[in-house]
């Protein structure tokens, strides 16, 4: 089954973090690990009510680290394992300047 998450910045080439052969990881494991990065790349909630959703989360720190965080393959193969163990999705797409999370 493919396991793929794909992150889109304008005016950039998509970046695609390929799971197949990623050590799978829990939910918990995963949310706090964004948790975390959210924190500590200063993130905003996109919500005035603060309530912030796992796909926000996902969303908001791939816009935070840019595509020139997604050139560290570490960190990029984290966030790809990360982002498809918290929303609970083998394909995820992360359109940044579309702002938007798509399966």
């Amino acid at each position: 089954m493919k396991s793929e998450v794909s992150v889109t910045f304008k005016d950039a080439a998509p970046v695609r973090i390929n799971l197949e052969h990623a050590e799978p990881m829990t939910a918990e494991a995963a949310r706090a690990w964004l948790d975390q990065q959210f924190t500590e790349l200063e993130c905003e909630p996109l919500r005035l009510t603060g309530k912030l959703l796992n796909a926000d989360k996902v969303l908001l720190v791939a816009r935070a680290v840019g595509p020139s965080g997604f050139a560290d393959p570490e960190w990029a193969q984290q966030f790809g394992r990360c982002a498809s163990a918290a929303l609970g999705r083998p394909v995820v797409h992360v359109d940044v300047p579309g702002a938007s999370v798509g399966y």
